[in-house]
C-alpha cells in the first residue's frame, strides 16, 4: 500500500508532498519529518483515505507482522 505524507517546512507557506511505499517507511519520514521541525499537514493511502499517525503506526505494526522473518 501506498502512502502520502503531507507538510509543510518551516517558514513555507506551500504544502509538500512525499510518497512511501509501505507503512514502515512512512513512519520512518513522518519521524524525520518531526525532527526537523516541519509540521505533518496529512497522512493519506489510497486504501485507507487520510489518517492520523496512530493509524499509521498500527498499519506499520500489521504490516511488520504480516512479512515474512529474515534469518
Amino acid at each position: 500500500m501506498s502512502y502520502t505524507i503531507g507538510f509543510q517546512a518551516r517558514n513555507q507557506k506551500a504544502v509538500l508532498a512525499t510518497e512511501a511505499a509501505t507503512a514502515n517507511q512512512a513512519v520512518a519520514i513522518v519521524a524525520k519529518l518531526r525532527e526537523s521541525a516541519d509540521e505533518i499537514k496529512f497522512i493519506r493511502s489510497p486504501q485507507e483515505g487520510d489518517m492520523g499517525i496512530e493509524m499509521l503506526l498500527l498499519l506499520a505494526k500489521e504490516e511488520a507482522e504480516e512479512m515474512p522473518q529474515r534469518v
